[in-house]
């Protein structure tokens, strides 16, 4: 029985009871969100780890895309990565490799994982086949075998129609089709004639599911790549297909999230977190980014945070990370936390304006911590806490208890000087007024 079925049958699963403690719910608030499709718990059956929800009322997810290519292909390297983006707070790993000993990779990432991790199956089939030579059973197949190592969800293109491929080129783009998957399955489409096999098969997916709860993350494969390509036909025929596709994943007890669009501009974020959160029954929403312009490649991980904190705060529930290598490399390990470091002050920003109380809890505190000129505190409370240490310890004061910005000018120091001066003061003339009297 999946998390949503369970739900459905009023039951409290296990994991139900771990995201609730996590996020400051009762198990009873964390299955109806489940039952109702809102909120999602990406935890395979085979997958042994605490469990993490995504959704309505719950903190603001952060996903790190991770993975070999058939250029860059070091399996130590990826299990570093791993390490790194879990240790700086990812919430969830994507394993995108391409290449060769695809399996290898995901069973020693799997086995080492104690977050979500999710995968994009069409990379596994393109490697494996040319792209002519794509069949339906090959799909079915990788997708089943990665449900039996364990992953927990799996991003599935299967919104890349005929129809909507046909909508988005007779409505001309700037920059076409940018997602991987959605560029493969568009350019078998178009060659063969045929329909999308994970869509004409989506119930033959759902069953395979199902029966190791993984959850279906329907891909956004016509997203734009270009903010003057945002929120184009193209984009929105693939949307209104996810929609359909929403409903019949949910009554075959599949837990379902929703990608969305990658490049977007500032003006039309709340916009499209709206739109998907209607057409597609509040299902959860996971966007990459988004990124607000085009023209910062090397700093695209500070676009993706622009943009991820105004997504979040309009009710996105799932950012993946950007890196600064976006656009130009594999990233390293730096850009693994740097990416995963500035996407967590996106959605934790958000997650601000959305009344998380949690967020708010971490946030005031690290604000008293800050008035009590308490280091110590300020470290724990930081969310890389060993930069922050390092910067100070660096610095010219880093014996004093203020730091080099504002010395023996400190703002705080000064002001709780004050406040002790007139604490003592107002106990000087109660006691001399007491006296008298």
């Amino acid at each position: 029985m999946t998390q949503i079925e369970a739900a459905r049958k009023g039951t409290v699963t296990p994991q139900m009871i771990e995201v609730a403690e996590d996020e400051g719910l009762t198990p009873e608030d964390v299955r109806g969100l489940v039952a109702s499709g809102e909120a999602v718990i990406p935890h395979n059956v085979h997958h042994n780890f605490r469990a993490i929800g995504i959704g309505k009322r719950l903190r603001t997810k952060v996903n790190a895309n991770i993975g070999a290519s058939n250029f860059h292909q070091l399996l130590g390297e990826e299990i570093e990565k791993l390490y790194t983006a879990v240790r700086f707070g990812a919430d969830s790993v994507m394993d995108l490799s391409t290449g060769t000993d695809l399996d290898k990779i995901r069973v020693e990432l799997l086995s080492r994982c104690t977050v979500i991790l999710g995968t994009v199956p069409i990379y596994q089939v393109a490697s494996d086949h040319s792209i002519m030579e794509l069949e339906p059973e090959f799909f079915l197949e990788v997708i089943e075998r990665q449900a039996r190592q364990g992953v927990d969800y799996m991003t599935l293109h299967c919104g890349v129609t005929r129809e909507s491929v046909a909508c988005l080129r007779r409505h001309r783009r700037i920059e076409g089709i940018v997602s991987r998957g959605g560029a493969l399955l568009a350019a078998w489409m178009e060659r063969t004639g045929r329909e999308n096999p994970l869509y004409e098969r989506f119930d033959e997916v759902c069953a395979i599911l199902r029966e190791h709860d993984v959850t279906i993350s329907l891909g956004d494969g016509l997203r734009p790549g270009a903010t003057g390509d945002a929120t184009d036909r193209g984009q929105i025929a693939e949307l209104l297909v996810l929609g359909e596709l929403t409903e019949r994943a949910r009554r075959a007890g599949v837990q379902v999230m929703i990608e969305g669009p990658g490049h977007v501009p500032l003006d039309q974020i709340e916009a499209n977190v709206r739109l998907e959160k209607r057409i597609c029954g509040g299902a959860p929403f996971y966007v990459l980014g988004p990124l607000t312009c085009d023209v910062a490649p090397g700093y695209d991980h500070i676009t993706g945070a622009i943009g991820g904190a105004i997504a979040s705060a309009a009710g996105t529930d799932f950012l993946c990370y950007v890196t600064p290598a976006e656009h130009l490399r594999l990233p390293d390990i730096d850009d693994v936390r740097e990416g995963v470091i500035a996407t967590r002050i996106a959605a934790h920003s958000g997650d601000l304006v959305k009344g998380v109380r949690a967020a708010k809890v971490w946030n005031d505190q690290m604000s008293r911590y800050r008035k009590a000129l308490n280091w110590e505190g300020m470290y724990a409370m930081a969310m890389d806490p060993d930069k922050a240490r390092r910067y100070k310890e660096e610095s010219e004061a880093s014996g004093s208890n203020v730091c080099s910005m504002c010395g023996s000018l400190c703002s705080v120091n000064v002001d709780n000087a004050a406040i002790k001066f007139a604490a003592r003061r107002a106990l000087g003339e109660a006691e001399a007024h007491a006296a008298v009297h």
